[in-house]
């Protein structure tokens, strides 16, 4: 029998990644849904809502598989953590999360509005399900495709998902449109970027058209044009928020056949990134 080992390591003084602090908690906690117990037949006392959120982040953190979850850890089982994941994800917990962490960073003035970057990565996706595409990079194996748009300081104003054959342009307006209304001063709340930076793949002068009727400047850099145009010095925060993305490991691959999971999964690490910027 095949051995998992997972490597639980941390520095000297840090905590552990995915226990929960009463900080993050006080955010969550309010944003899930009221389940009650049933006055006749109860059944098993409800897994303690505490406890879900970080067997979930340890799955997130070192892509355990589901039913492999320690028990000893005190966070239930796999499969009570994967339902709560489904359910808060239904409810729209996490993008509510995201959506509050996002208009604090705004209050505290870490919100760069002058530009934003657009880009996407590919991952492998071994057990196929929606949104899923024969791979272009990986001899047409099934794979799927994270996409991601960032405020000029990188960090994710929206994710999304899609198969690994689509094109990164049939992305860009859907990610504009994803950006939520960021609240956290004073007026109106702030829902456009002044400018948006984006590289060849999204080189389309129908796109160009649809984004500056947003409101959006776009800066694209157009093909068949010499390298040097200035944007890496822009685009290289939205490839620093892919690298953070895929720091989750079970972000590295695709290992759910559903594809809400995975998109879970996303935004609860879109989230996370948030939670850090504003903790640091």
């Amino acid at each position: 029998m095949a051995l998992l080992v997972v490597d639980l390591r941390v520095k000297k003084g840090e905590q552990l990644p995915w226990i929960v602090p009463d900080s993050l908690w006080e955010r969550i906690e309010p944003l899930l849904p009221k389940v009650e117990r049933r006055r006749r037949h109860p059944g098993r006392k409800r897994l303690d809502d505490r406890l879900a959120p970080q067997g979930i982040l340890f799955v997130l953190y070192t892509a355990i598989p589901w039913e492999f979850l320690p028990r000893e850890l005190g966070f239930g089982s796999g499969m009570t953590c994967w339902r709560r994941l489904r359910d808060w994800h239904q409810a729209g917990v996490w993008d509510r999360l995201h959506q509050l962490l996002l208009a604090e960073l705004h209050a505290a003035g870490q919100l760069d509005w002058s530009k934003a970057v657009i880009d996407s990565s590919h991952v492998r996706a071994l057990k196929g399900g929606p949104k899923t595409g024969p791979s272009p990079v990986d001899r047409a194996k099934p794979g799927s495709k994270h996409h991601v748009i960032t405020e000029g300081n990188g960090i994710p104003l929206a994710v999304s998902l899609t198969g690994g054959n689509r094109n990164d342009v049939t992305q860009l307006m859907p990610l504009i449109k994803a950006i939520p209304p960021v609240r956290g001063r004073v007026g109106r709340p702030r829902k456009r970027p002044d400018c948006l930076s984006a590289d060849r793949g999204y080189d389309h002068d129908k796109y160009r058209r649809l984004v500056w009727r947003t409101g959006i400047k776009p800066v694209i850099a157009r093909r068949g044009t010499p390298h040097g145009s200035g944007l890496g010095i822009h685009r290289w925060v939205v490839e620093r928020t892919i690298a953070l993305l895929h720091w989750f490991r079970r972000l590295r691959i695709r290992w759910e056949i559903r594809d809400d999971i995975h998109e879970a999964f996303m935004t609860l690490a879109a989230a996370i990134i948030c939670w850090r910027r504003l903790v640091r």
